[in-house]
């Protein structure tokens, strides 16, 4: 029969038996397709449930760095340098993973058994025997995240942890699959000519291994640190006053509550000063309320007993407070002197022990202008006269109000020194460099640190008519007297104007300088 003509009825019998079998590897190839959908999928919900933990890590240990930066504050550095490099990965991969499906209509993205083809990544990646652009791209993007991973760890760290970060992110060519053969590239082998949703599979596999080996490398470097401290050995009572000095008579206002406090902790007993506080217990707190005692410091301490898998805990707290006497009258200063300066900025601090800002209100007379820059601190610009009041009122927190006034002197700008090269009084020079030197003015020893500016000047020669000159500089005719000058010449510098460079305001007088010409 096998090397007989075959009849009709027998061809047919073959050619469906063929067809049949065709069928058959046809339906197992979309299996495997739908297989590698399905495998996506469950690796992207397992990514889902990895980023809400590494967030949930990552918060804890910002927040311990924030309350103990000697213990936590490296690690928490560490930590947001390894999430940001996973994270520029990650987002890398999803962006290549919608490139790949640009083309796929979105009813058609869950449709595995119709990605067989592979053109789309092949153009993507592989340009011959080599790699396009994008090909290089992915494999470098994948070396430097390993060699970054690795370069943040440190030779010191586990060597299980440094050994699968190289395995995950392996990108070293595979051997030789026949003797002779070279050896065949890493991007080759997993991708060229793969159907279209295993690469996506394969991507986000690697999405997959960055997440697992993100949370790995948290737990392995804090060595357990981040755990939930429960135990209630751990805590800590924190007394919480309204205010930490009070007036004689006054009450003492506040709450004690548990290091991490949680309204569920209703603790069994709450013991103050030797007094049951038990029953002023409101959601996980105690609520304070008793007298303030003398002036001076007062002791708060006590126990917050709870129970802890049937045994008593007891959880010692302990603060203080000052009691001060009412005061009369407000605290006010001048920051920089007892006198103010018309046409500055006068610094002012004004307060009332015991009593907060919000309730201490200055105020000063017609023709001067008071202006709050911060709690406490005022600027005072004094107007016309010779003296400037300001009256505080403030208000107690039993109740009383006081006012205290407060007179200041007000004084111009003082006179000013006329200046060369920094230098005052007689400045000894050759002729030929005060022909290119400005005039300046300078308030030595001055309280304010002002900046002043030369608006104009007069200049005497010996033997010659005094020249006017507008600016800092000689005019060209004072260049022409200044050359009529000798030797041993002492040239004044006079009638200097200038003004304060910031608010404009004009300095009433400064004192001439004089130049002694040394050739």
């Amino acid at each position: 029969m096998a090397g007989g003509k075959l009849s009709p009825r027998q061809k047919m019998i073959n050619l469906m038996y063929l067809i049949f079998i065709a069928m058959l590897a046809m339906q197992m190839d979309k299996k495997v397709l739908s297989s590698f959908g399905f495998m996506k999928e469950k690796i992207e919900d397992a990514n889902v449930a990895s980023s809400t933990n590494i967030d949930n890590i990552l918060s804890s240990l910002n927040t311990k760095a924030t309350d103990q930066p000697d213990k936590f504050a490296d690690l928490n550095k560490k930590a947001q340098e390894i999430n940001k490099l996973s994270e520029n990965l990650f987002v890398y991969m999803s962006a290549l993973k919608d490139s790949i499906l640009s083309d796929t209509d979105e009813e058609d993205k869950t449709n595995y058994e119709a990605m067989s083809g592979g053109d789309r990544l092949d153009e993507m990646f592989f340009k011959g025997e080599g790699l396009t652009p994008q090909g290089e791209k992915f494999v470098e993007s994948i070396n430097s995240y390993r060699d970054n991973l690795l370069s943040i760890l440190g030779t010191d760290a586990n060597p299980d942890l440094i050994r699968n970060v190289k395995k995950r992110f392996n990108t070293d060519p595979e051997p030789a699959r026949e003797e002779d053969s070279p050896e065949i590239p890493w991007i080759k082998s997993r991708y060229e000519g793969m159907p279209m949703i295993t690469s996506i599979a394969n991507i986000t596999q690697i999405q997959g291994d960055v997440k697992n080996t993100e949370a790995e490398i948290y737990t392995n470097l804090l060595g357990g640190q981040l755990e939930t401290e429960v135990s209630l050995t751990n805590y800590e009572g924190i007394v919480a006053l309204k205010k930490t000095a009070y007036f004689a008579g006054e009450r003492v206002e506040g709450k004690v509550v548990l290091g991490r406090y949680d309204a569920t902790l209703v603790p069994t007993e709450v013991i103050l000063n030797g007094r049951d506080l038990t029953d002023k217990v409101e959601e996980g707190q105690v609520n304070i309320d008793i007298p303030a005692g003398n002036v001076g410091t007062n002791n708060i301490k006590g126990t917050i007993t709870f129970m802890q898998d049937g045994e008593a805990q007891d959880i010692p707290f302990e603060s203080s407070y000052s009691v001060i006497a009412e005061p009369s009258e407000a605290v006010i200063s001048a920051d920089k002197m007892n006198v103010v300066y018309r046409g500055l900025d006068n610094p002012i601090s004004i307060s009332v022990p015991g009593v907060g800002d919000k309730d201490i209100t200055p105020t000063v007379g017609k023709g001067n202008k008071l202006t709050k820059t911060a709690n406490g601190k005022y600027i005072l610009n004094p107007g016309s006269g010779k003296e400037v009041t300001i009256n505080v009122s403030a208000k107690l927190s039993s109740g009383k109000n006081i006012k205290t006034p407060k007179i200041f002197r007000i004084k111009d700008i003082p006179a000013a020194a006329g200046t060369v090269r920094g230098d005052f009084g007689v400045v000894p020079m050759p002729k030929s460099s005060l022909g290119n030197t400005p005039i300046a003015a300078e308030l030595p020893d001055f309280v304010f640190d002002l900046e002043l500016v030369v608006q104009g000047f007069t200049i005497k020669v010996p033997g010659q008519l005094a020249v006017k000159c507008v600016g800092t500089r000689l005019s060209a005719k004072a260049k022409k007297t200044l050359a009529k000058a000798r030797r041993g010449d002492l040239i004044t510098i006079f009638d200097i104007k200038a003004i304060e460079k910031e608010k404009g305001t004009r300095i009433k007088k400064v004192l001439p300088v004089s130049i002694q010409i040394t050739n």
